[in-house]
């Protein structure tokens, strides 16, 4: 099976001849993982089963400063700690007014050069049209999260407003995406969760999420593609209604917050799970035996009946032990 076949079929409950994997590095993890290995060989063992492919920015994104980007949407992040994303420092909507809001056209034929290309050239593996940011978290990066979650409450139009925009938007990209190139999948990112519990009661993220997260998967849905989502933190109690939205799988099923093989016998016929390799505790701490013991048990029991595309819970860190991320790269060839 080419590793397009392996994904699709682990999507889709069925057995592949092994377990799909998907790897990726922080810059942090990924610079010293190389000085471990004594250059960047590592990388050729790594054979990833999803391309990823996003359309262009929008003419508002820039370099700031070294340190500081602007992203086309005129949210300014940070790096000068996290160079990998940043931290928000700036507020777009420094008021409850919509009209203060310049979102990029997605139908823009300058979003979308290049983007044929791209898709050939992963064409081996599942093409994915990645979406980050997409619904919850491009509303806070906007707003504030204090100030969205005060306008949950005190301005719950504006904030209904603020989401069918985005959610128009994201809809727009999607349909030019799967109907226009030779796309598998649609994966939006949108962490709702903390390691404690989801970031807003589940009454608020039924009323104001789930209704425009049906709508974006659906628009995925209608035209035959997979749907795949990232979410931190502990937000398992969303899963029945992520599978009656058409949910096909859940990323990034951490070990810390919820148990993985229980989600596997709950929910393993309905769900597909990506991820399950502690970044926290295992990758860090452990020892490559203890790594690659745990990886096979992901791999053996997980895996077991498809529904499984194996990965470290979130892309690796750089407190990760370089001889443990290559015993984690050595057992996810294994046949």
């Amino acid at each position: 099976m080419t590793q397009r076949e392996r994904a699709i079929a682990a999507l889709t409950h069925e057995q592949p001849d092994r377990v799909p994997y998907q790897i990726g590095f922080t810059q942090k993890a990924l610079q010293a993982t190389i000085e471990y290995y004594g250059g960047d060989g590592f990388l050729q063992q790594i054979d990833n089963c999803i391309h990823d492919v996003i359309e262009n920015p929008g003419p508002l994104q820039r370099e700031i400063s070294e340190d500081v980007w602007q992203d086309e949407f005129g949210v300014q992040w940070d790096r000068s700690v996290d160079r990998d994303i940043g931290n928000v420092c700036n507020r777009v909507l420094s008021e409850p007014d919509l009209d203060l809001l310049d979102l990029p056209d997605p139908r823009a034929d300058a979003k979308w050069e290049g983007f044929a290309d791209r898709c050939v050239a992963g064409s081996r593996r599942l093409v994915q049209f990645h979406h980050g940011f997409s619904l919850f978290e491009r509303a806070w990066t906007l707003r504030g999260m204090e100030d969205l979650m005060v306008d949950m409450v005190e301005r719950p139009s504006f904030v209904e407003a603020l989401l069918d925009t985005i959610c128009d938007y994201n809809v727009a990209l999607v349909e030019r995406a799967i109907s226009e190139y030779d796309v598998d999948s649609v994966h939006f990112g949108d962490d709702w969760g903390s390691q404690r519990g989801p970031l807003i009661s589940p009454a608020m993220w039924r009323r104001f999420l789930a209704p425009r997260l049906a709508r974006q998967y659906g628009a995925a849905k209608a035209l035959g593609k997979l749907v795949t989502i990232h979410s931190c933190g502990r937000v398992q109690e969303f899963f029945p209604d992520l599978i009656d939205m058409g949910l096909d799988c859940f990323n990034p099923f951490q070990p810390e917050v919820m148990d993985v093989y229980e989600m596997k016998a709950t929910y393993g016929g309905k769900l597909a799970f990506w991820g399950g390799i502690s970044t926290q505790e295992l990758l860090p701490h452990g020892t490559p035996d203890e790594v690659r013991d745990q990886v096979l048990r992901l791999k053996r029991e997980i895996g077991d009946g498809g529904g499984y595309i194996l990965a470290p819970a979130h892309a690796i860190p750089g407190d990760a032990r370089p001889e443990n991320i290559l015993a984690m790269i050595e057992v996810a060839n294994e046949e």
